[in-house]
């Protein structure tokens, strides 16, 4: 089924040999040998059965493509684990990893290139005696039409291949799904559904709400993302979806349009294997949203400590947990599995590599203590209500211009959970303001720092250290490879809350289906939900709260002070501190 509404698309690249490792387009059949590999990549294992660009049709006419990698040996029927996405279907993770910043830390031979972009790799599941299907999505590559994102009609079509593919003569008719970001967000889609053949997922990091998680969050539309992604990693014979033009024609969340990008997580009751981490931008609170909402009984947290293509293809534990959940519900076999804790965290430390696979009975942590901390003029968090009313001040356009708040630990802490800061806002300049509140660890001298998203042995060969940040270009200094901190954002206009919807007492939800303006000098309460966090502080380390005009993430090669995105941010912004109007966060301790 269509979009409900008529979709925009704007052109993309055609498919050219080459580009983003597009390979000539035909159906043919081989078998890659043992030991095979292609520009340094890593030898396959053993045998694998290649099936190029075969082609199954959906419920339209239309007809998709993918590459089926499977055992030789065809005796056994195998299940299959299906890799989704509009981004190519071989030859293009290995590409990626050569434009990245030290290789992402993941060396020449430790991928095949038979993966997708984002997706598990033949050369370590096929040995294992399961099949990789890796599907170009409608409109990608010689697909049929044109690429829509997410939504009923992506959903439909994984349906259809799921249930083509547990037909063929290979498969043992079950069929998971696996693979990160795009390939993980379409699982909520796909899963919602109930395909009869589809029998467990492994959402490696997924966004649950295209509008309230990647495209507007807070209520302030930002596409920068996908356009690099357009540019990057789709190619097509017709267009792509176009958000820009699609949100300039539906502002609100509560349009049609963007309900249909909202999956309905109550749906799926199958196994779920939900992977999350701290220091995603984009996915952290759709992924333990699915962990909260789904119906399934047999489902598992964990909350990653590295970067998830790092992860996906240079950790061999999770590859083999991966591995021991798909035996356990496509196989059935006995493999005790279910022992597996139901929540593994991750506890940061930014400046050295942090503490993972801690064992907690829920997510968030039952132990929890929330606890409100004031902000004061003089700079500092307090469980303590100021004594008098004042107010602070910033540049609300000036980048990393801000309020800021420090309390320092006099003991080892830790802070698990989701935090939420409520703060009192004015603006003598404008009717509107884009407010961002970042959680940042300090050092015992004071110094705010960065974390990198993969382990700081991978990056040592080149001179990486935690050290030498300050010196890291800054092309390589990005929100890929480091996160500066927890975040939250929200823009006053968008300030309603509806209290049924919230996802938890400190993640309110917002129904963005309105715009409600300020008048210049009105004061205004925001609840603004801050992404989760887990960091560990020593004794003498500090946490700070940040209160911005516009997005203090780390900007690569941006200018500074030039545009960044559209701001609703003008002149000065004022925090009110104290009295009716006293402004703080509740922060997790565990």
């Amino acid at each position: 089924m269509p979009s409900p509404v008529p979709v925009a698309t704007r052109p993309i690249n055609k498919p050219t040999v080459g580009r983003n490792n597009y390979q000539p387009f035909g159906f043919r059949e081989e078998v890659l040998p043992k030991g095979w590999n292609k520009d340094g990549s890593r030898p396959l294992p053993c045998d694998i059965h290649a099936s190029h660009d075969v082609g199954i049709q959906v419920r339209d006419g239309s007809t998709l493509y993918c590459d089926i990698y499977h055992p030789t040996d065809t005796t056994k029927p195998v299940p299959a684990i299906l890799a989704w996405s509009p981004f190519g279907k071989k030859f293009n993770g290995i590409s990626m990893l050569k434009v990245l910043p030290w290789g992402l830390g993941i060396p020449q031979g430790v991928i095949s290139g038979l993966e997708k972009f984002e997706g598990p790799d033949p050369a370590e599941f096929v040995p294992r005696g399961f099949a990789i299907i890796n599907v170009d999505a409608r409109g990608a590559g010689d697909s049929d039409g044109a690429v829509g994102i997410m939504g009923t009609q992506e959903a439909e079509d994984g349906y259809d291949v799921i249930e083509a593919v547990a037909k063929m003569p290979w498969c043992n008719g079950n069929v998971g799904l696996a693979g990160n970001s795009h390939l993980a967000i379409v699982q909520w889609f796909i899963a919602a559904l109930q395909p009869p053949s589809l029998k467990a997922i492994a959402p490696w990091e997924a966004c649950g709400d295209l509008y309230r998680e990647q495209f507007v969050r807070g209520g302030i539309f930002d596409a920068g993302l996908f356009d690099l992604i357009i540019d990057h990693n789709i190619q097509g014979h017709e267009g792509v979806e176009d958000f820009h033009e699609m949100y300039r024609r539906y502002p609100y969340a509560n349009s049609a349009y963007w309900k249909d990008k909202r999956p309905d997580l109550s749906k799926i009751s199958i196994p779920a294997y939900i992977t999350a981490s701290h220091t995603s931008f984009v996915h952290t609170m759709g992924s333990l949203r699915g962990w909260l909402q789904t119906k399934s009984s047999d489902k598992w947290l964990r909350l990653c400590p590295w970067q998830e293509w790092y992860d996906m293809w240079n950790c061999p534990e999770s590859a083999a947990d991966l591995a021991s959940f798909f035996d356990r519900y496509l196989n059935g076999t006995d493999n005790g599995w279910e022992k597996t804790p139901r929540v593994r965290t991750t506890m940061l430390r930014f400046n050295q590599d942090p503490l993972y696979n801690i064992a907690e009975e829920d997510y968030p942590i039952p132990r929890t203590e929330y606890r409100k901390m004031y902000f004061h003029p003089e700079g500092h968090l307090s469980d303590e209500v100021p004594s008098a009313v004042s107010s602070v001040s910033y540049n609300s356009e000036k980048y990393q211009d801000c309020a800021s708040f420090t309390h320092t630990f006099a003991s080892r802490t830790r802070l698990a959970g989701i935090p939420k800061a409520v703060v009192y806002m004015s603006c003598p300049d404008f009717h509107d303001l884009d407010v961002y509140v970042l959680v940042r660890k300090l050092d015992a001298q004071g110094k705010a720092l960065l974390n990198l998203n993969i382990p700081w042995s991978s990056v040592a060969k080149f001179g990486v250290s935690p050290d030498s940040v300050d010196s890291i270009s800054p092309r390589e200094k990005n929100n890929l490879m480091f996160h500066v901190g927890s975040l939250g954002i929200l823009r006053a206009s968008r300030r309603a809350i509806d209290p049924t919807r919230s996802l938890h007492e400190n993640y309110p939800f917002h129904p963005h289906d309105r715009d409600e303006y300020i008048t210049p000098g009105e004061i205004v309460k925001l609840e603004i939900g801050i992404w989760a966090m887990g960091v560990e502080y020593e004794a003498g380390e500090s946490v700070r709260v940040e209160v911005h005009g516009n997005s203090p993430l780390l900007r690569g090669e941006f200018k500074e002070d030039g545009e960044f995105q559209k701001l609703a941010s003008h002149g000065t912004h004022v925090l009110h501190l104290g009295g009716e109007y006293s402004s703080h966060i509740v922060l997790p301790f565990v």
